[in-house]
């Protein structure tokens, strides 16, 4: 670490990316660190202060596709103008891990949610009817994204069956943490922050009404974050964060509190899924069959799992749409690179054939 950056260590600064920026030959450019992303418009944390920031021209330039924009807790190099309390971002410095969804419809193109994140907080609320296979699918996309996940139950204080819950999330999850909190009574708080030892940096993901922001606020020590209540006839809440946002906890923490997410889809190569599901991937070793599809063949271990009551019937079925899902997508983007090939020789070839003449 060279002194010269040591105090953006709060920020979580690292020597992966001093070593990337030093690679720029930087010269008159600074490090910053996305701390608010609105669209193109950024406010970075720098080792002179908060900065607001555009996207310089050959980002735009070069980009070709959604992630190579900068994202919430990316690390860029920036042209400062001083005075100004304003700055450029002319590069955005490699990821060290990303959390990631296909974007929302029907093209196949990866959003990245968050970059540079150590522990992903997977966040429900015990307001309402616990989701498993929802956490289970923010897990498959926990294990691609490179960081560590914990699931949140929140709003304990509104559940009587709490702990009970608690117990069949970490029954599902094997050895992933699970912390009961509750953000109005403080429970769990300091269990969260154990989490998040300084500089390093933590990101809230999970549906809306949940508590996301109150959680935030409650570690914050302040209301920083806009709250609202829940609909008190499905426990539907609205999306009071409206853009995500990175803060730096007094305990030296970092958190990053994003929208609530209504569509999860998946992305990556299913890799996740394997990771996520160890444990059917270990049954599926001891079937007889090789070709067994665990419906009524015999020596088929993973039906005799659910028929002992060892396995979910409804985690194994979310196990088989998930990779169903990452299958399915994979030939979406096969598809559409080939189809991108022909059109780029189809070019060429009519490229070359204008070019000739005759002597």
């Amino acid at each position: 670490m060279t002194p010269l950056h040591e105090a953006l260590n709060r920020f979580g600064w690292a020597p992966f990316f001093a070593h990337h920026f030093a690679a720029l030959s930087a010269g008159e450019l600074v490090p910053a660190r996305v701390a608010v992303q609105q669209k193109k418009r950024y406010l970075l944390y720098a080792e002179a202060g908060e900065l607001r920031a555009e996207i310089a021209g050959r980002i735009h330039y070069h980009a070709r596709a959604s992630q190579d924009y900068p994202v919430i807790g990316d690390w860029v190099a920036v042209r400062p103008r001083p005075g100004e309390g304003s700055a450029t971002i002319v590069s955005v410095l490699p990821r060290r891990s990303h959390f990631s969804r296909k974007i929302p419809g029907t093209r196949e193109e990866e959003q990245i949610v968050a970059a540079n994140i150590d522990t992903v907080f997977f966040v429900n609320g015990l307001d309402s009817d616990l989701n498993l296979r929802r956490i289970e699918r923010y897990l498959v996309l926990a294990a691609e994204s490179g960081a560590t996940p914990v699931v949140v139950l929140n709003k304990a204080d509104l559940s009587e069956d709490a702990q009970t819950l608690r117990g069949v999330v970490m029954k599902m999850v094997s050895g992933i943490p699970v912390v009961l909190t509750s953000a109005t009574r403080g429970d769990g708080l300091e269990e969260l922050l154990s989490f998040l030892p300084a500089g390093t940096t933590g990101a809230l993901l999970g549906p809306s009404g949940t508590g996301k922001s109150t959680l935030v606020n409650a570690l914050l020590g302040r209301k920083h974050f806009a709250t609202d209540d829940v609909r008190a006839s499905d426990s539907k809440g609205r999306h009071t964060t409206s853009h995500r946002e990175l803060v730096v906890l007094p305990a030296g923490g970092l958190l990053i509190d994003t929208p609530g997410i209504r569509e999860m889809q998946l992305w990556g190569g299913g890799e996740g899924v394997l990771e996520a599901f160890e444990d059917i991937e270990e049954l599926l070793t001891g079937c007889k069959f090789t070709n067994c599809r665990h419906e009524e063949e015999p020596g088929c271990a993973v039906r005799k799992a659910i028929d002992n009551g060892t396995l979910d019937p409804g985690r194994l079925e979310n196990y088989h749409k998930m990779l169903r899902e990452i299958t399915h997508q994979q030939r979406r983007i096969d598809k559409a690179a080939s189809l991108r090939e022909k059109e780029r020789q189809k070019r060429l070839t009519s490229q070359h054939k204008g070019g000739y003449r005759k002597p």
